[in-house]
């Protein structure tokens, strides 16, 4: 028996249209006009003998027929979607984007993601240094670097490196007319501040330390901002020592005193739970995660 379907070109603008109930932004969507879109919908409802649609005015709304077949029609979509990128994703080959914060892209991953590129050519990267609130993936976005706990609905999290946090300052501190030998003499310096003056005031409360004012000092909104202006000697930053390794590596930043306490945030390795199997995030976060496991024992 043959099957009786529709045009797929007219599913997909009803499917358009009713998900924004709206033939102007379906139109912009599927890249095509306004009168495209109408001329769909209208082989559509000639095809099914039946309305879809109701205009008033310029209001557009789904009939009741319309609403039972959108509800159907929408996951046919979405599973059409997923089978397409898994055949993609098949021999971890295609493209796959990747969002982060921009400190965490210039300090971490761009130095280090030519090898993953030699050890996957299939695999086209591209990165995104965003600012974003973590909990939503975009649907252009693979895998992103979430920092947090850890705990974010229908995402899988893999933890990457245990985060310690310690006073960076630059060389010349060191033996300046106020010398950094124990912690006290932080009373007598600049504190540089990541977002928010609390993290200092945290790691001041846990290593012990009394009398210092965590009130002063300027505060950026990017930590690579912070230990931008602590190798230049504006201050002390209270630094990531994973993040902070390419400029202690170079010798811009030292760390004068051997405290350091792990913070109960990280950064995550995260990808939408429908997806983590395709082969080119799998690839990705195989190795990233042996990278990491590699680097965090010289922490």
């Amino acid at each position: 028996m043959q099957r009786r379907l529709p045009p797929l070109n007219a599913l997909k603008a009803f499917e358009a249209a009713a998900r924004h109930l709206s033939f102007t932004r379906a139109a912009d969507e599927l890249f095509v006009t306004q009168a495209a879109v109408s001329h769909q919908i209208k082989a559509l409802e000639d095809f099914l003998s039946m309305k879809l649609f109701i205009r008033r005015n310029r209001t557009l709304l789904l009939t009741e027929e319309g609403q039972a077949y959108f509800l159907e029609l929408k996951d046919i979509f979405k599973n059409l979607a997923e089978a397409t990128d898994r055949l993609l994703a098949k021999g971890s080959k295609g493209a796959i984007t990747v969002a982060m914060p921009p400190s965490f892209a210039s300090q971490w991953l761009v130095p280090r993601i030519s090898q993953f590129s030699l050890a996957h050519p299939d695999i086209d990267v591209r990165i995104k240094a965003v600012d974003f609130d973590e909990g939503f993936l975009e649907d252009d976005i693979d895998v992103a670097i979430y920092y947090g706990r850890g705990r974010w609905s229908g995402l899988q999290a893999d933890k990457l490196h245990r985060e310690f946090l310690t006073p960076l300052c630059a060389p010349g501190l060191l033996s300046g007319p106020k010398p950094l030998m124990q912690l006290n003499d932080l009373r007598h310096h600049t504190l540089l501040h990541d977002l928010s003056r609390s993290a200092w005031k945290t790691w001041l409360k846990q290593v012990g330390v009394i009398g210092v004012n965590v009130n002063q000092g300027p505060v950026f909104s990017h930590s690579m901002l912070v230990l931008q202006a602590a190798a230049l000697g504006q201050g002390i930053a209270l630094g990531n020592t994973i993040l902070a390794r390419p400029e202690i590596d170079a010798g811009r930043l030292v760390m004068p005193f051997e405290e350091k306490v792990e913070s109960r945030d990280a950064f995550y390795l995260v990808c939408d739970e429908s997806r983590a199997d395709l082969g080119k995030i799998t690839a990705f976060r195989e190795w990233i995660m042996a990278l990491v496991e590699e680097e965090q024992d010289d922490v």
